[in-house]
């Protein structure tokens, strides 16, 4: 009887081809095709492709490449300042604001500071998010969508850039394209669907974001 004791071989670590991916995993490659969306990297055809494979992923291996070709978060070149924007760090992290309507009305308007991602829900009833006053906290923000048997009606100041990728079954889902002049500019990008309902963003007539801004700084300074 061999009583000798071998130590105990290291196992190697499994490739990225055969780690099962987790939530946190596609969740992280969402977040880079969102953000390449809202820069124009990506078109929202290929957005939705995108990210329809990455639900679909089982493993890390098969998340990687829809990305290979994005630069990570905050890896692009680092634009200058621009004075009439007071934004904090792009895509910043928070909590999201849920906005929900169940055989009822839900509205978000007027001076408020709007976070990074905003989930719209309508069932029966209606949502109405008018960010043409709102105080943007970051470059990028993203509003979820939904509406069931109901509307969503997303208004926004018309020197921003929006951007959208939706469905309508049975129903309508329109988002008015606008790609701002100025590079800084905020960037609103609606994602979802409607069955039986309406998803409607598109920009507000005479409202622009640098009055509200100037209006602060003056109000401010006194």
């Amino acid at each position: 009887m061999d009583l000798e004791k071998h130590p105990q071989q290291p196992t190697a670590p499994a490739e990225p081809d055969v780690i099962r991916a987790s939530d946190a995993d596609r969740d992280r490659i969402a977040d880079i095709l969102r953000e390449a969306m809202a820069e124009g990297r990506l078109t929202a055809d290929e957005h939705g492709e995108r990210v329809d494979a990455v639900y679909r992923a089982k493993t890390v291996g098969e998340l990687e490449p829809l990305v290979r070709d994005l630069p990570a978060p905050g890896g692009a070149a680092a634009r200058p300042a621009a004075a009439p924007y007071a934004h904090g760090p792009e895509g910043a992290a928070g909590p999201a604001e849920n906005l929900i309507a169940v055989f009822s009305s839900s509205t978000r308007r007027g001076r408020w500071r709007v976070g990074g991602r905003t989930n719209a829900f309508s069932l029966f009833g209606s949502v109405e998010i008018d960010l043409t006053e709102a105080l943007f906290g970051q470059r990028l923000t993203v509003i979820n969508a939904t509406s069931i048997f109901g509307s969503v009606e997303i208004r926004v100041p018309e020197n921003i850039s929006l951007r959208g990728s939706g469905t309508g079954i049975f129903g309508n889902f329109e988002v008015v394209t606008l790609e701002s002049g100025d590079p800084e500019a905020p960037v609103v990008v609606v994602n979802g669907y409607s069955v039986f309902g309406s998803v409607e963003a598109k920009p507000k007539r005479g409202k622009f974001i640098t009055d509200l801004q100037d209006r602060l700084r003056k109000h401010l300074g006194h």
